[in-house]
């Protein structure tokens, strides 16, 4: 079997937030999402503690691009130069040239980008190795199976380790720190798809997972319960997101509309402290940005629709 460790990143001094995955089997290892560039003294930290270093990697499996996830792959790679990072198709380009991404990142987090996320290198192309979804890669004695999970992002892949019944979804699955009481929906700009979504829960299920291992943060002990509890809320809150867009005489209006009542809900099952925790990791000003984005063309899409068919 795989073995499997959590790395706690410690993000902004706060632990439990970002978590690292090791796997080890074999005599080789990898790491699924690395965190951002501003954890590598804590990543590198517990890879120590479990005797390792940076050098003793063989592989680094991005579910997605975002910055809390794997800002911190190109300067592993740096660090290392024989890590394959394996990353879907759409993308790789973005860790190759980080350029865009880091525009659409700067405009989200202003001045709190670097503080936050550290400095994100270029991926070398040739350290690249796309995916699809529908792979199997070998690690050591074990198999890590590949499927594609767009809705979070539409270059979003999970990985499944068969041995262990373990499926590492990145974001798919929400927030959902330790197991606990509430999974908040991270739903940040640009390319969120409810729709398609709900087609990843379908595939990630239809592998029959054990457990869900979730970069925020932890295990998810029950997968079916817990995703459609998941699913349950995602939708819940597009449809307030969607009503205060309706009804509020401007966008900021609606936004601190959506952030009182989703805060209110955290804090009722979370209580003040873990509503703070959970909010900070998720953003839950972006996760109105990326709804309200959402909805815009999904409407624009409904409208084309109805005007071409009339």
């Amino acid at each position: 079997m795989t073995k499997i460790s959590i790395l706690d990143t410690n993000w902004m001094g706060r632990p439990h937030s970002i978590a690292a995955a090791l796997l080890e089997s074999r005599g080789q290892r990898a790491v699924v999402d690395p965190g951002p560039e501003s954890t590598l003294p804590a990543l590198r930290e517990q890879l120590q503690a479990n005797g390792l270093s940076v050098a003793d990697l063989d592989a680094i499996l991005v579910t997605h691009i975002h910055l809390d996830h794997a800002g911190a792959t190109g300067s592993l790679v740096r660090e290392n130069p024989r890590l394959a990072v394996y990353v879907h198709s759409k993308g790789a380009p973005h860790l190759a040239d980080p350029s865009k991404l880091l525009a659409s990142a700067s405009r989200l987090w202003g001045d709190g980008l670097t503080p936050l996320f550290g400095n994100t290198l270029p991926v070398p192309p040739e350290n690249l190795h796309i995916l699809e979804g529908g792979e199997d890669m070998p690690l050591g004695d074990s198999k890590i199976h590949v499927e594609y999970t767009p809705g979070h992002a539409s270059h979003h892949v999970s990985y499944f380790d068969d041995s262990n019944r373990v499926a590492f979804i990145g974001d798919t699955g929400g927030i959902h720190i330790n197991n606990g009481p509430f999974i908040l929906p991270a739903t940040p700009p640009p390319d969120i798809d409810l729709e398609i979504w709900d087609k990843s829960f379908a595939t990630i299920l239809g592998r029959k997972p054990a457990r869900l291992f979730l970069t925020h943060y932890g295990y998810s002990e029950d997968p079916a319960k817990d995703l459609a509890g998941f699913r349950e809320r995602l939708h819940r809150w597009c449809a307030l997101a969607d009503r205060f867009l309706r009804t509020s005489a401007s966008d900021e209006a609606a936004q601190s509309a959506f952030i009182a009542e989703c805060r209110s809900e955290m804090d009722e099952k979370l209580g003040a402290v873990e509503s703070e925790h959970h909010a900070f990791t998720g953003g839950l000003d972006l996760s109105f940005l990326g709804l309200a984005r959402y909805l815009r063309k999904r409407d624009k899409k409904a409208a084309e629709a109805k005007s071409q068919a009339g």
